[in-house]
């Protein structure tokens, strides 16, 4: 990732920690909460990764088309559980906007990765970071709650939905900053 290293690494801890937290939702007792959740610890993680200052750890050359690969398999198979449930599509954009970016690195001189701007393909980009700025401000808008009402009984911390929405927020926030500084 390219800009400031302090920026960098902010991001590599919130896309960590959403990451993390994706993992405990992994143990929630609903089968479809768990199958999303370990795409978005995948993504979280993959983010986290790649978001690590160039300064302090530059990738070998061949770790792109690694990343390429495990996101491509990724979308797959967003793309296979889509067929029955449409909002997994998000899945896929995110998972094709990652091998977008490790496909990006991997074209551009070594070079390339220490300076800002040049990598990726400026419609493509530009697509992308339309799509992620208008999920973000969607899901921070389904985040403020339309009326206060009491909660059933406590939820288990994998099992609540605001913190499941909180997580997909701030992985979208994290795209959108990747995004910039291609």
């Amino acid at each position: 990732m390219h800009g400031p290293v302090s920026t960098a690494w902010l991001l590599v801890a919130l896309c960590a920690v959403t990451g993390a937290y994706c993992l405990l939702r992994m143990r929630s007792a609903v089968e479809e909460q768990r199958r999303a959740a370990g795409g978005e610890a995948l993504m979280g993680f993959g983010m986290a990764a790649m978001a690590v200052p160039a300064a302090v750890f530059t990738p070998p050359r061949w770790a792109w088309p690694v990343y390429a690969a495990v996101f491509g398999a990724a979308a797959v198979r967003a793309l296979w559980t889509a067929r029955g449930a449409p909002h997994h599509l998000h899945h896929l954009v995110g998972s094709a906007a990652m091998v977008y970016m490790a496909a990006a690195m991997a074209a551009s001189p070594p070079a390339a990765h220490h300076v800002h701007g040049g990598t990726g393909v400026p419609v493509l980009t530009g697509a992308l970071l339309l799509y992620f700025t208008g999920y973000v401000l969607l899901s921070g808008a389904r985040l403020v709650p339309a009326a206060p009402g009491g909660a059933a009984g406590p939820a288990r911390w994998g099992d609540r939905p605001e913190l499941a929405r909180a997580c997909r927020l701030s992985m979208g926030i994290g795209m959108v900053a990747m995004l910039l500084t291609m």
